[in-house]
């Protein structure tokens, strides 16, 4: 048996239990496993793998009796022999071609579907530039949308109660339901007798004639025959007239016991009477009762005062004026510009000045008055409605004329298409396209400016070309041509800078006396802070409450949503910051910046020192007539257009205040003039004269006009919306108002885009707005409504009267005129009929 020499140490003497023989059988097995004879036993190399699974059975088999070594013959070995294993199938495999043609369509779907990515980028791209957003959910409305409108606006002068009987329907104490849309019935009363509004009473008061001399009457005309009209207004205000939301008209001294309606307050100029009067043949529809009293004399004479402006030259007026006036103000220097402006001095009213003012005791100790210029942009290519002329006439008669010559009104016009109208070729080229430009009257007072003419005066300035617009141009650079104006004009202390598109409902001399006369009184401590915020009386109560209220804001800081989860485990959010109040000039970060310092205004004790009692008596360098707010951090589009200044440390403080109306000082436009001619230094138009006055030290203030809202606000909430940024400002923060959430400011009536405005503006006309309103508002009542809501309301109460008010903006009003009596066919009498 030498074929089984591995084996023969098993040995088998009787026959053992299955389990024990598998056992040893086992081990055995394992231990010669590599000796056995490869011929007895046909493993192949595949088998290898299966080792331990045959090797498993064979020792789990049951072995028989006859199985013993006896049993076995020399030729057979003694163990099972493994039977051969079965070869694997050979795994399938697709032809070369075939996986050729799945790759090659494998790539083409990825270069196919990479194309496709590209195509709907640039198709989506030009798709937003062009404004197709395509169909998507509507966005959800804000939140103001969901409150209810105020009604009694519209309230006409048959509802007249006195102011202080009058309940007004909003804002309601918060103590108090507010006042419902559900009041059906408003009680009518007989139309009462409207009176003359007296603005200049101040001037011959004795205090004023102790320390100034007495106004010399001006007229409209050569022959010194046509007295400067007065507007008519009424006592007390419609029923339920809603109370001023912003602002105030007691902090300002402004009238708020009497409201003005349209042929009171443009009567005077032209409106209501027919062409071949003089008049501009508008407001001869709607309600006209009780008008006839605008144009009735003392003597009782109906139409007695309507006056005829086919002739009137405003320019002339307004020298003339000056002239009877000049001893009331401080010889000023003559014009050394061109001769392309308008201005009431110039070499001859200088001399006649000099030879019509004597010398005498009364004259060397009375003080002498400001002059202020009221600058109103307009455009070559602007359409002169009948409206627009009806409100540059108040303009000219209740601020030129009527104060004696206090205020010279300019126009600011630009000539947009520079190449077809070469302006600065030669001067009748100039005044051929201002006479093609302004109507007749008023080409005296206009002033033609151009980009190119921008450029050529502050060349070098870094252009970042922000929204695609120019620096120079109209839009970015509209301050540049102020500048350069006020250069022009050293006869002047202040300029308005006014908009074309403004309207006030009341007398333009006795808004502008009375906001000269509130800012001048302010202290320059806290007054940029309490600038930077809307003052909202029935929330912050009085303006002694409202100051504490931001002095506390600004040194303890407040909690808004930037760092309400401050102090939370884990939060990145910061505690309140506390601000540092402005004292003095606030400099640019760098000092290669700071551009002739030397006279600028510096405090004479510290903050803390002071008692309120720096910048009293002192006239503003800028006023505003929307907060003062910091840019910084704000979503406001043009937070950053600032230019000329080294930002490696980040931009320099700025300010910035929206709608370029205002007024400035010559100082403060000299210094912006100076820094943008010198030191390539500018700003966005309604940034610039902020930022300097800030940077200078100059005194700005916000005159926080009233300003009304159209719908049901709860005032709490509108505060928090309006004083939304740092620190109960409205700027310094994400949340500012000023920005991507100016939309809370549409239904206001004075703000750069504001809807209520215009609408509010043309139902005192007597227009229909969203059909609702108009001559048969006015003057029937309609019994089929239910008097709820702005649409229910039933009329048949007149014509509407608002209190005064400035609003914004006005475009494009198109008054009904009557026929010119050159234009009308008259029909040939028939003999034979």
């Amino acid at each position: 048996m030498a074929g089984f020499s591995a084996l023969d140490t098993l040995s088998v003497t009787k026959r053992s239990s299955p389990s024990k023989y598998s056992t040893l059988g086992t081990h055995n097995y394992r231990r010669s496993k590599q000796n056995v004879d490869l011929e007895k036993r046909s493993y192949s190399e595949d088998d290898t793998a299966e080792d331990s699974d045959d090797e498993s059975d064979y020792s789990s088999s049951v072995v028989s009796s006859r199985e013993t070594s006896g049993s076995y013959s020399s030729n057979r070995p003694m163990l099972h022999k493994k039977a051969p294993a079965q070869k694997r199938a050979a795994a399938y495999r697709l032809p070369n071609r075939i996986i050729r043609y799945l790759c090659l369509g494998l790539i083409s779907t990825l270069i196919i579907f990479v194309l496709g990515l590209v195509r709907m980028s640039i198709v989506s791209s030009r798709r937003v530039e062009v404004g197709d957003l395509g169909s998507r959910p509507a966005p959800r409305p804000p939140t103001w949308e969901k409150f209810e409108f105020l009604t009694r606006y519209y309230g006409g002068i048959r509802t007249l109660v006195p102011f202080s009987e009058n309940k007004p329907e909003y804002p309601s104490p918060e103590d108090e339901m507010p006042l419902s849309n559900d009041t059906v019935i408003t009680p009518i009363r007989d139309l009462p007798t409207s009176k003359p509004f007296e603005p200049y009473k101040n001037q011959t008061s004795p205090s004023y004639l102790k320390e100034y001399l007495p106004v010399q009457e001006c007229f409209l005309d050569d022959q010194s025959s046509i007295r400067v009209p007065r507007l008519q207004y009424y006592h007390g205000r419609p029923s339920g007239f809603p109370d001023n939301v912003m602002g105030s008209y007691e902090l300002l001294g402004l009238p708020e016991d009497v409201c003005f309606e349209r042929f009171g307050r443009f009567g005077p100029y032209g409106y209501g009477y027919a062409l071949k009067y003089g008049g501009t043949g508008t407001g001869q529809h709607g309600d006209t009762e009780g008008s006839e009293v605008v144009w009735r004399d003392d003597s009782g004479t109906d139409g007695a005062n309507q006056i005829d402006y086919s002739n009137i030259n405003w320019g002339a007026a307004q020298k003339r004026c000056y002239l009877a006036n000049a001893a009331r103000f401080e010889t000023k220097s003559s014009v050394t510009e061109p001769p392309t402006t308008f201005s009431v001095v110039d070499k001859g009213i200088e001399q006649r000045r000099v030879e019509n003012s004597k010398p005498s005791n009364l004259t060397s100790t009375k003080k002498h008055l400001p002059r202020n210029a009221v600058v109103i942009r307009s455009w070559d290519t602007f359409e002169y409605r009948e409206e627009d002329i009806l409100h540059l006439r108040a303009l000219i008669s209740e601020l030129s004329l009527g104060s004696g010559a206090e205020y010279d009104v300019h126009l600011l016009v630009q000539v947009k298409d520079e190449p077809a109208n070469p302006i600065w070729a030669d001067a009748e080229t100039y005044q051929k396209h201002l006479n093609e430009s302004v109507p007749a009257e008023f080409r005296d007072i206009a002033t033609l400016w151009s980009e190119t003419q921008m450029l050529m005066v502050y060349q070098g300035i870094f252009d970042t070309f922000i929204r695609d617009r120019p620096v120079h141009g109209p839009y970015r650079g509209l301050q540049m041509a102020m500048q350069y104006f006020a250069h022009t004009h050293p006869e002047y202390d202040f300029f308005w800078h006014w908009e074309i598109d403004i309207r006030y409902t009341g007398h333009y001399y006795n808004l502008f006396s009375q906001i000269d006369s509130w800012t001048k009184k302010q202290p320059r401590k806290g007054l940029w802070e309490r600038s930077s915020r809307f003052y909202i009386p029935s929330v912050h109560g009085s303006w002694e409450d409202f100051k504490q209220m931001v002095r506390v804001q600004t040194e303890m800081g407040t909690e808004s949503p930037d760092n309400i989860w401050a102090g939370i485990k884990g939060s990145k959010a910061e505690r309140p910051k506390v601000d540092k109040p402005i004292w003095g000039p606030q400099r640019p970060h760098d000092s290669q910046d700071w551009f002739e310092i030397e006279k600028d205004p510096v405090p004479p004790t510290g903050y803390d020192k002071d008692k309120y009692t720096w910048g009293v008596g002192e006239d503003a360098d800028l006023i505003t007539f929307n907060p003062l707010f910091d840019p910084e951090g704000t979503t406001w589009l043009l937070e950053s257009d600032i230019t000329g200044y080294n930002a490696s440390d980040g931009l320099p403080p700025r300010r910035a205040a929206i709608v370029t109306a205002s007024r400035m000082s010559k100082r403060l436009l000299d210094t912006m003039h100076r820094e943008t001619a010198f030191k390539k230094h500018h700003a966005f138009s309604e940034m610039w004269a902020p930022t300097t006055a800030l940077h200078h030290g100059h005194k700005a203030v916000y005159a926080p006009h009233p300003v009304y809202v159209d719908r049901e606000w709860p005032t709490a909430y509108l505060a928090g919306v309006m004083n939304a940024g740092r620190n109960g400002a409205t700027g310094g923060a994400r949340t500012s108002v000023f920005g991507e959430k100016e939309h809370n400011l549409l239904g206001m009536s004075w703000y750069y885009n504001a809807g209520f405005a215009p609408n509010l503006w043309r139902r005192w006309l007597g227009f229909k707005v969203n059909n609702e309103g108009g001559e048969e508002f006015e003057l029937t009542v309609d019994e089929g409504r239910d008097g709820k809501g702005v649409n229910g309301m039933r009329g048949g109460e007149g014509r509407m009267c608002l209190p005064p008010m400035l609003i914004h903006p006005v475009k494009n009003v198109e008054l009904p005129v009557e026929e010119s009596p050159e234009k009308e066919d008259i029909p040939e009498s028939n003999p034979d009929a």
